[in-house]
């Protein structure tokens, strides 16, 4: 008897906000929008709420968070040190995808 497996096992895709590019959604980082505390980095990238995703590349970091950009795909206003925080988060990438 022969059995036969599926190998074709469906990856999800996501567009980095900065670049554009859809990438899987295990190379992009997301960032979400939470009721209570702002925008924060969704490290497993599991947690509620309304997400974006950027690319690990820092210059995605600086366009992404620039301007009014991620503002406008959450659909929520930033604070000042909510988006040094995400600065900062993004300083410490380390280039690659």
């Amino acid at each position: 008897m022969i059995t036969e497996t599926n190998t074709n096992k469906h990856i999800p895709l996501r567009t980095c906000i900065a670049c554009r590019e859809q990438k899987n959604k295990r190379q992009l980082i997301r960032l979400v929008r939470s009721a209570n505390s702002g925008v924060q980095v969704d490290t497993s990238g599991k947690q509620p709420g309304r997400g974006a995703y950027l690319c690990r590349l820092p210059q995605c970091w600086q366009n992404g968070l620039a301007g009014s950009r991620l503002e406008h795909v959450l659909r929520t206003s930033i604070t000042r040190q909510n988006r040094e925080q995400l600065v900062e988060y993004g300083r410490t990438l380390i280039g690659g995808c």
